[in-house]
């Protein structure tokens, strides 16, 4: 079997302090053997551009691209400038590690594996297969995604632990086929593509993290996670609407 060309996909904002330990984590082997690390600075008002732009030339890593939003497009606009980015470059799989260290980068090949194996389509890291309180996630941020986590498989028909992870990664052949450049700018793009793969059929697979909630951690806000839960919700009612033929919804219609 042919090895599978990867892509590691870093998103940033404000993550000047936290990006070149996160770099830093990623396993020396795999540092290696990746085809490109692609660090997305979306619009930043400090120095992370520059951080990353110096990182890349301090430690001469040829194999990273470093790219700067002239406007901050969303978290979702990001990712969706990622995975073309990925899809146009011929890569087979891209990894999403976000930049201030919540997530291990010591894990990545524990979400790639499923993937370059050819028994998944789409694969989450989740912190609830392990201790998340432990690893300091706040008691209302861990019962809240518990509670909407619930709703999700009930509408979707799925059996996650989790559907709130920024740890993810995926097939681009996966990404080619559905229209996820319709999918949101904001958090709940996350929503969006995981009920596209859903409607598609693919395969989702999940694996177990750790969590690390620090000082440095750029989770949401409280209104930005009400916005989130909001959005979520009006995304699993337009897919309802959708899925009943009682309303055409763009992002789902594929």
């Amino acid at each position: 079997m042919a090895e599978k060309k990867i892509i590691i996909f870093i998103p940033t904002y404000n993550a000047a302090e936290t990006l070149p330990l996160v770099i830093d984590r990623i396993p020396g082997r795999l540092k290696k053997r990746v085809k490109e690390i692609l660090i997305i600075d979306n619009a930043s008002p400090d120095n992370t551009y520059m951080t990353a732009v110096n990182y890349k030339a301090d430690r001469k890593m040829h194999n990273m691209q470093v790219i700067r939003n002239e406007k901050n497009l969303g978290y979702g606009g990001s990712q969706k400038k990622a995975y073309q980015y990925a899809i146009d470059k011929g890569y087979d799989i891209i990894v999403m590690l976000h930049g201030d260290a919540q997530y291990a980068p010591e894990k990545i090949p524990l979400i790639l594996k499923p993937l370059e194996t050819g028994e998944a389509d789409m694969v989450f890291g989740s912190r609830m297969r392990g201790d998340p309180l432990g690893g300091g996630m706040p008691v209302w941020r861990y019962f809240g995604n518990r509670i909407i986590t619930v709703a999700e498989n009930f509408v979707l028909g799925l059996n996650l632990s989790e559907f709130h992870s920024g740890f993810r990664a995926f097939s681009c052949k996966a990404l080619q086929n559905i229209p996820f450049t319709r999918c949101a700018n904001d958090y709940h793009f996350d929503t969006d593509i995981l009920i596209q793969f859903r409607l598609a059929d693919m395969r989702i697979a999940e694996e177990p993290i750790p969590t690390h909630y620090g000082r440095e951690s750029k989770s949401p806000t409280v209104i930005q996670t009400v916005k989130y839960t909001v959005n979520i919700f009006f995304s699993l009612i337009e897919y309802l609407l959708h899925k009943s033929g009682i309303k055409r919804v763009e992002k789902f219609d594929f």
